[in-house]
């Protein structure tokens, strides 16, 4: 019910106009607080309390952020298990799709999935153009 209140609302206000999806030019779309933060941005620059400038320099801070944390901080090991089904490589960008795919995280605990999509590209340092 958010989400209809949500599109309503973006519905009345008119959007900023922007040349490429945000999606496209921020890893923190691909995880699900950065998807949030972006959402509440985009909420921010609708009702006009922030600047888009603004928003692509919090996003900028963000994903730097959550790129040194992620190399620093986190330890945990996980390997998976599965059939290759399609892959591609597009643009730049690797995309693998999975079948019967068997996590095991840290030796002990195992999951399994029937589909996996796996997408990879090339790693850019936050101050690298």
């Amino acid at each position: 019910m958010a989400r209809a209140s949500k599109r309503q609302r973006k519905d009345k206000v008119p959007e900023v106009p922007t040349i490429v999806p945000w999606h496209d030019l921020m890893p923190s779309a691909n995880i699900s607080i950065g998807a949030s933060l972006m959402d509440t941005i985009d909420d921010l620059i609708n009702e006009g309390h922030i600047e888009p400038q603004l928003a692509m320099k919090i996003l900028g801070n963000f994903d730097k952020i959550v790129q040194e944390v992620l190399a620093d901080k986190v330890k945990a090991r996980l390997t998976f298990k599965g059939h290759l089904d399609t892959y591609r490589f597009c643009d730049e960008v690797w995309t693998f799709l999975l079948k019967d795919v068997n996590f095991k995280l840290d030796g002990s605990t195992t999951l399994h999935s029937e589909k996996v999509k796996i997408v990879s590209m090339a790693a850019k340092k936050p101050d690298e153009k």
